[in-house]
């Protein structure tokens, strides 16, 4: 008869499913509870050789600190609440790239929510962000200053990343500077010989009105009129703003969009149309996100540096929570036109 052995896998101090505690790091590493804990929190107190061994010992055993004991501890949830206006915008995973990897060095990890289904679901997850005892808030895009946002913002850091609505004590602002972006990129096609040419603007937030601004007072100090049609800042809202502007007698020569996804749209209508872009008709679009680099796509675009932004953001809530009562401060990021394949020159008629 065949014996059959079973084995059975053991966690922590050795009996089966146990989780492992703190206690049984502490025995395994050979010191003491409170000396372990300072070590696992990177305390600079601790001996390398006893961090090392405490180390080595969580390891072997899977430990993970209970986050709510750490929590009770430390009366903070090392954790930031990041609230993005849409997460279907191409702009934010840019941003994202660089607030992440600084928060994570501050000690920080990111909870996610999005505002336009927060603002469909009132706003429940705005508030919730306090009741998970978030240490800082991100509000991330033109998010619509709503009582949730005031009130959150007035009792833990905040930092308004991307978008100038929030204009609040002790909330401090990064932001593209939308207006010089604007300007760079209609001067750009004027260079190119165009005169017809029209603007797709996006929704009415202040990102948004400040990018039309610059098309209308860059095209009025050239003497030229205007063209705008509506947008949404969406692939859909680009493409069937860019059919209207190609139906029109006089079609414009070049367009700028309020973003890279309507720029996109714009250049879906026009293959559909049969318009070749740019011999035909040119393309600039805005914050030069993954879309715009996009061999396929290749979009000339102003980089409003989204990277850079989310990298400072991070930076600014850090020392927001270290001084909560400091003046609020407002910086804009310098704009840079990424010149691509989607302008070219004036179309000989």
């Amino acid at each position: 008869m065949t014996e059959v052995r079973t084995r059975v896998t053991t966690l922590g101090d050795g009996r089966a499913g146990r989780r492992p505690t703190l206690e049984t790091v502490a025995a395994r590493a050979g010191v003491s509870r409170s000396l372990a804990s300072l070590a696992l929190r990177n305390s600079p107190r601790v001996a390398a050789a006893s961090r090392a061994a405490v180390l080595r010992a969580a390891e072997e055993l899977g430990y993970r600190p209970n986050a709510s004991a750490r929590r009770l501890a430390e009366q903070q949830s090392h954790t930031v609440g990041v609230l993005l206006n849409d997460l279907r915008q191409p702009w934010f995973a840019d941003m994202l790239d660089g607030l992440s990897p600084e928060l994570y060095a501050g000690g920080k990890t990111m909870l996610l929510g999005d505002g336009r289904i927060d603002r469909m679901l009132d706003e429940s997850v705005t508030w919730s962000f306090l009741e998970l005892g978030v240490d800082g808030f991100v509000v991330a895009g033109s998010v619509p200053l709503s009582p949730a946002i005031v009130d959150v913002a007035g009792r833990i850091p905040t930092v308004a990343v991307g978008g100038l609505d929030v204009d609040l004590p002790h909330v401090d602002v990064l932001a593209n500077d939308n207006h010089g972006g604007g300007v760079l990129a209609v001067r750009h096609l004027l260079e190119l010989g165009h005169t017809r040419i029209a603007h797709i603007s996006g929704l009415p937030g202040r990102a948004a009105v400040l990018r039309l601004q610059a098309y209308e007072d860059t095209m009025r100090d050239a003497g030229l009129p205007t063209a705008v049609e509506a947008g949404d800042l969406t692939e859909e809202g680009g493409y069937r703003a860019t059919v209207r502007l190609l139906s029109r007698p006089a079609r414009p020569t070049a367009i700028f969009a309020a973003n890279d996804l309507s720029c996109v749209g714009a250049l879906s209508a026009a293959t559909e149309l049969g318009v070749r872009v740019p011999d035909e008709l040119s393309l600039a679009g805005f914050d030069n996100s993954a879309l715009a680099r996009l061999r396929a796509l290749w979009l000339t675009s102003v980089d409003g540096a989204a990277r850079e932004m989310g990298r400072q953001a991070a930076r600014t809530l850090l020392a927001r929570m270290r001084d909560p009562e400091a003046p609020a401060r407002t910086q804009l990021m310098p704009p840079r036109l990424e010149v691509r394949g989607s302008t070219g020159p004036v179309p000989v008629r």
